[in-house]
């Protein structure tokens, strides 16, 4: 078996694995954000931030709901890091914000956070403020997930096939998981290109 082979056959069985319910579940929250006229706040560092990039472009365009991520705006993000600290970044971007309770924040992470590891405190502090304004809190994360597993009104859990290869399935699996909720017909609001051309 070629390192190609195995790569797609994990692929494959996180596929076939993916917490469906879990995925529902995060349908149904981001419907219930849209209707009540909730904004959308997805947060993400490294290759989950540019991940939160592009669904933030697809949840406006497609979903049309009024979405942001705090890492599209590098200026604010290096002022506030280099000012007040990296922990606080996020929690600091949503307050200004002003988040409120009809609001949702969903968390791209590979770990989810956490404080006792000391990995991506800031999406830790990011959550505490979210629940205690009482916003809505959904994840896409990987591995066991993280303090966001933990509080998440709804998240899903991206299937460890291979413990070597978590971050790059946990990541691919984010862009799966968003673009089938875009797509989701309680959802979608707009027909993409493509599929409009004959």
């Amino acid at each position: 078996m070629t390192f190609t082979d195995q790569f797609l056959d994990e692929a494959a069985a996180v596929i076939r694995d993916l917490d469906r319910p879990g995925i529902e579940a995060l349908v149904d929250a981001l419907a219930s954000t849209r209707a009540r006229g909730g904004r959308l706040f997805i947060l993400g560092v490294g290759g989950s931030a540019a991940n939160a990039s592009h669904a933030v472009n697809d949840f406006r365009k497609l979903a049309g709901m009024e979405a942001y991520a705090p890492t599209d705006n590098v200026s604010e993000l290096t002022a506030r890091t280099n000012d007040e600290g990296w922990e606080s970044v996020f929690a600091a971007w949503l307050r200004t914000s002003r988040l409120r309770v009809d609001d949702m924040v969903l968390v791209f992470s590979v770990g989810g956070g956490s404080l006792e590891k000391n990995v991506s405190p800031n999406l830790v502090a990011a959550l505490q403020y979210a629940k205690q304004v009482g916003a809505t809190v959904g994840g896409i994360v990987g591995r066991d997930g993280g303090y966001t597993a933990k509080v998440a009104d709804a998240c899903v859990v991206v299937p460890t096939v291979n413990a070597a290869h978590v971050t790059p399935h946990s990541e691919a699996f984010q862009a799966v998981v968003w673009h089938l909720l875009v797509s989701h017909p309680k959802l979608k609001a707009a027909s993409t290109k493509w599929e409009g051309l004959r």
